[in-house]
Order: C-alpha cells, then structure tokens, then sequence
C-alpha cells in the first residue's frame, strides 16, 4: 500500500506549489500565535475565530467574543488578549469564544482555506498531534507561517520535528528537499532549541519586548494533548468535538 506523504512549506508565499484540496494542512507560528491556540484550548477556551483584520476582530465583541489583536509582536491596545500564551491561561478565557488576529499565524490560516482540513500545530501539542497525524489516511503539508511570507527558523524546526517523528509513515515527496532540510535543521537544533534560535530575528524581536518567558514556553514540547482543527470558520478542540 502507498504511504501517505508528508510535505514541509516554509512560507504562505509558496503555498500555491503545493496542492493542499486531499491533504491535512497543519499551520505552524511557534511564536507564538498556534502555541497560544493550542494553550488557549487546554485552559478551555471553546472557539476561536481567525480573523486578518484588526477591525475584523473588534467587530466580534459586539456578538459577546473576547477579542485578540497583534501586531509587531505586540498586544494592539483596547483589546482584550494579545498573543502571548500566558495570557491564555487566565480562566476569563474558559467556555468563551475569541476571536484573533495575528501579524503571521492568521494570515496563514487563511492562506490553507482551501484545504482538505486545517489543525494547528506547535512545540506545546508535539506528540499528541504526531500521533494523530499518523491515525488518518491523509497526505500532511506543514505550512510556516514565517514571519510576513519570509522564512523563519523557529516554524521550520517544529516542521522538522514532525517530519522525523512521522518518516517512518509517511513518503516524501518531489518538494522533498524542504521536508529533509527541515529534519537536518531540527536534528542540529533539538538539544538546545532556544540556543540554536539566539541569532534567529525572531527571537531578537520578542527579546526587545522583554517576552524571553513566551519564547522558553512555546519552546517546551507537549504541554497540551489538545489538537485545534478547523471546523467552517472557526477553530475547536478536536478532544471536544470527539466526546460531543
């Protein structure tokens, strides 16, 4: 039987070379907007709505959402979260609804619309994504959101990650070359992940915000056994949507 194949985007500029209509997309921004997802999640949070728009996102407080907006790295003023997980764990997040804008995970949520499914993926969700990846009979694309549609270390080493834990059931395919190097960066890098990442312009980006607590985390596997997917225009627990 042919194996599912697995495949590594490192950008949404590049998207459109992969043929995503029978294929899992699974959005990757380690820092920070899908770890602050799959955080959001765990601290029972029952929706999210991706938005990429700031005026997008504000209009959803009217229907009774918490709002989030960033921005450059930073919380957009008047609204209630950010992008930092931390903030997620505040229990005025549970059984509520948010709707979310970020500078790059949004963005490339929308960008994956045309997918067969979208999940969202992070350091924080590893093995429990890894595992159920493995349970379903489709082609994966991992798809980084980068950082505005240039390439980023931090979301390919995630890629990267995932592709070593999956190889053994997935093929790769003729955009091979993306998926090996993402492997042999991770391999480089696993040790000592916020170590590789300390010249990486994210990292010095966040580290000016004085944020180098958000970086650690999201850097820190399996913190959650939540998996966000997409369900219509919205994100949900798929944990949840199971035991409904």
């Amino acid at each position: 039987m042919k194996k599912k194949s697995i495949d590594v985007c490192f950008s949404p500029a590049l998207f459109h070379l992969y043929d995503a209509s029978e294929s899992i997309v699974v959005v990757i921004d380690v820092l920070r907007a899908t770890s602050s997802i799959c955080i959001a999640f765990e601290h029972g949070v029952r929706s999210i709505v991706p938005v990429s728009k700031v005026e997008e996102s504000s209009a959803y407080r009217a229907k009774g959402y918490l709002v989030g907006a960033e921005r450059k790295g930073e919380m957009v003023e008047g609204f209630d979260l950010g992008n930092s997980p931390f903030s997620y764990m505040d229990p005025k997040v549970k059984d509520r609804d948010i709707a979310l804008t970020t500078t790059n995970g949004t963005q490339a949520i929308a960008i994956a619309r045309n997918a067969f499914q979208i999940a969202i993926g992070s350091f924080l969700n590893q093995d429990a994504l890894c595992n159920w990846l493995k349970q379903q009979n489709r082609n994966v694309i991992l798809l980084c959101s980068g950082w505005k549609n240039s390439f980023n270390f931090e979301d390919t080493l995630f890629a990267g990650a995932v592709v070593h834990k999956l190889l053994d059931s997935f093929e790769l395919t003729d955009h091979r070359d993306s998926a090996l190097a993402a492997m042999q960066l991770y391999h480089l890098a696993k040790d000592d992940l916020y170590g590789f990442l300390e010249q990486s312009s994210h990292r010095k980006r966040l580290e000016k915000l004085q944020i180098e607590d958000d970086i650690v985390f999201c850097l820190t596997p399996n913190q959650t056994d939540c998996i966000p997917v997409m369900v219509g225009d919205a994100i949900y627990n798929l944990n949840v949507l199971q035991s409904m």
